[in-house]
């Protein structure tokens, strides 16, 4: 099964949150609301920084796709 790169989480528990999952490496899940992230798995980095750069990046694709997905939504 060939899964997206990005699924929308939800859950009754933190009805004010907005889960992202990232299924691709680095498996991550984004709360669009803080920019909180949890990792899934370990990731390799050669530097803070590059693993910063990493993070800000997975968070603006997480954002972009929740935007599209939104607007998909308000269309129908």
């Amino acid at each position: 099964m060939i899964l997206p790169k990005f699924l929308i989480g939800d859950n009754t528990d933190f009805p004010d949150d907005i889960f992202i999952i990232h299924t691709e490496y680095p498996q991550v899940v984004i709360n669009l609301v803080n920019d909180e992230v949890e990792w899934l798995e370990e990731v390799q980095a050669d530097s803070d920084a590059e693993l910063a750069n990493e993070v800000n990046e997975l968070i603006e694709l997480a954002s972009q796709f929740y935007d599209r997905e939104m607007e998909r939504y308000d269309a129908e």
